[in-house]
Order: C-alpha cells, then structure tokens, then sequence
C-alpha cells in the first residue's frame, strides 16, 4: 500500500501577525514546517509540499519530498493542486498535514491507517471540553452543548481516488469552500471515522503558540560539531593604506600597512566566521556577505561575527570554544591577544574562557615570512542539535 502526504504550506498566517508566514518561522531552532516534514517522512512514501517553493526548498533541504507546487487562492484550492500534483504517483492513501502544526503525536498515523480499514476517511479529533457560547457584538447570544463536539486536527487521512474526486466535484459544483477535507466527505454522504487527537497536536495560529510548541515539543540532544576556517589577506603597498587601519580580530593594531580587501580585512574574524559556518554546514562568509556587494565595502567585519553568532542562537545551540591562529612575522600579536580574546567574547556573547586567540610564524617563509600579508586559522566547536 502506497502512502503520500500533502503538506499544506500556501497560507500566510495573516492571524498570527509577522512578517514570515507562521508555517516558516524557527522552533527551537528548526522551521516549523521542517518539524511537520519530519513527523510525516517516516510514514510516507511520497512528500508533497503545496506552497511556494524557494521557501519550501530553503526549508526543507535534506528531507525526500517532491518539488513543491504552488498554492491557490483557498486552502481547498491548495489541497487539490496536491492531489493532481500526485495523480501520475497512483497513492493507494493520501495524509493531508497543514505545515503549521511541527507535533504529530505518537501513534496518531497508525490509527489513522487502521481506520481506513473500515471507511474512506479518518481524522484525529479531541474533545471539546470547555463550555462553548455563541456571540454576537460583544454579548452571548447562546450556550452551545458540547456533547459530542469535537476538535478536528492534522493529519487528516484518506483513500486517493475518493478524496480527489470528492475535491475535483466540489470545485465544479463551485461549492462553498470547507475549512477541512473531512468536510467535502461529509457533504457527499461518506463516512469519516474519528480517532484520538493529541493535545500537543497544536496548530501555530496566535504568538503565544509558539511558547506552548516549545513546551510540548520534544527535547533533541544537542551534538557537538567542529568547523574549521581559513582567510588570508595581502598587505597594501607601502605609503598607500591613507587612513585605512590594520583591524586583527576585532581589535585595531598600531602598524605602518593595512590589509587589503572589499570589508575592512580582519583576516582573524573572517577565519572564524568560516568556522562557525562550517560548523552548522551552512557554508562560508561570501555565502552571506558576498563580495560583490557595495553594502560591504569597508564594512567592519564585527558585523559578520555578530552574525555567525546569531546563526548558532537560531539553530538553539551554543558557541563552546573557539580559536583564532594568525599567521605572520609582524606585527607581534601577543601583546595584543588579551585583547582580541576579550573583543572576540563580547561578539559572541559567551565567557571569554571559551575563546582562545594565539599567533606563530612561517620561518620566514611563504608569503607571510616574506611580509606580504596574514594568514589566520580557525576552529569553533559548537552544540547544536541534529537538523535532520
């Protein structure tokens, strides 16, 4: 038995009130939509995302699923873009997820495929439990019994062949848009059963979701990972830096030549932005801050670091140590490396305990031994946890 999964990304969240669509923005260090990939990968054979695809793609880099199609102007819309989307794949089972809901709770899909034993559609439901009152202009108008009420949620399971016709006929029909698949089941007289929900089932609607995802979601081990960096910067000629300074580190140095480059050349920092990027293998410093870019010219590389720090509190992980080796005859950095440790913990925001800055020579040899330039290596071990 074949089973795909519809992701439903199109929406944008308008309740929720950010500038990112709600399905896009970072738990616990992951893109919500990236958590939901994962809880339904397990379970499928065949991922499609519905939704737009360079957000998607950034997303979901790693995770097996098939190129994501656009979306339409309705959540139904979205949903039978999906299923014609998979018509060539032939499922014998279709799960429609919204992208907006990172927990799918254990077992949740195994019921939801042993339901389908006995009817053409299955969904996950939860109680209602609070008093529900109907209102109109700020006054209850009503109380509403809540015997036999429910909470429908995600995933949402079906035979293919009965879904798809039931979306291609309401859409001929020009029905009334249904706020769930179940939905158009119902209206065509078949049987939807209902298995146990989950109360960390939580779809991301409002801010304060976002604190109760973090609670319910589950704690991933953080693992160490290592990154190594290297940059290299010539000196400018002689009597040609103007009013150019030599920045090591983060920390200007006395010298009579400066170090060329598009930013300001801080070779040390450049090295270490490398390592950290390398560490959470999310590339190098021209990635984000491409040379060709006017925006960086002279640009004082303390900016590139704060970012690099930023990346390692997005992914909710932690800076454990980091070390700098600059490269060259002169100038002398030791007088200088209390320093560049102190300015290198500021930008990190971590004990200066955890950095570590040292310089040696060529022999006078190479390019460095020659005066020509500096060189510097880095390394940064962080705690993340695992992306995939």
């Amino acid at each position: 038995m074949r089973i795909a999964a519809l992701l439903v990304a199109a929406g944008s969240g308008s309740r929720f009130g950010a500038d990112t669509p709600k399905q896009f923005l970072t738990l616990a260090g992951t893109p919500v939509i990236r958590h939901a990939a994962r809880a339904l990968a397990a379970h499928v054979a065949l991922l499609q995302p519905v939704g737009d695809a360079a957000a998607i793609e950034a997303a979901l880099e790693g995770i097996p699923h098939l190129p994501p199609v656009p979306g339409g102007v309705t959540r139904q819309d979205s949903v039978r873009a999906g299923l014609e989307a998979l018509v060539p794949h032939a499922p014998d089972i279709v799960l429609v997820h919204d992208a907006a809901r990172p927990i799918i709770p254990d077992g949740t899909i195994a019921a939801l495929r042993t339901a389908l034993a006995d009817a053409p559609g299955a969904i996950p439901a939860v109680p209602v439990a609070d008093t529900l009152k109907r209102v109109a202009a700020g006054r209850i108008t009503a109380t509403v019994a809540r015997a036999d009420l429910v909470r429908a949620q995600t995933p949402q399971a079906f035979h293919f062949a009965v879904l798809l016709e039931a979306h291609r006929a309401a859409h001929a029909a020009g029905a009334a848009t249904a706020t769930d698949d179940a939905a158009l089941l119902e209206a065509a007289g078949l049987a939807v059963a209902i298995v146990p929900g989950g109360e960390d089932n939580i779809k991301l609607t409002w801010p304060e979701d976002l604190m109760r995802l973090e609670r319910a979601l589950p704690a991933l081990p953080l693992l160490p990972r290592v990154g190594t960096g290297f940059d290299v910067h010539a000196f400018l000629p002689a009597g040609t830096a103007g009013d150019r300074p030599l920045v090591l580190c983060g920390v200007t140095i006395p010298h009579e030549r400066a170090l060329a480059g598009h930013s300001d050349a801080d070779v040390g920092l450049h090295a270490l932005c490398d390592a950290i990027y390398g560490a959470l293998a999310e590339g190098d410093i021209g990635r984000h801050f491409p040379p060709s870019e006017a925006a960086w010219k002279d640009a004082d590389s303390a900016r590139f670091l704060r970012h690099a720090a930023g990346r390692i509190a997005a992914r909710g992980g932690i800076l454990t140590h980091a070390d700098v080796t600059l490269i060259c005859e002169r100038p002398k950095i030791t007088p200088h490396a209390a320093a560049m440790r102190a300015r290198l913990a500021e930008l990190l925001d971590v004990p200066i305990g955890r950095v570590s800055v040292k310089a040696t020579t060529t022999e006078r040899l190479g390019f460095t031994g020659r005066g020509e330039g500096i060189a510097a290596q880095a390394a940064a071990t962080v705690m993340v946890a695992d992306p995939n």
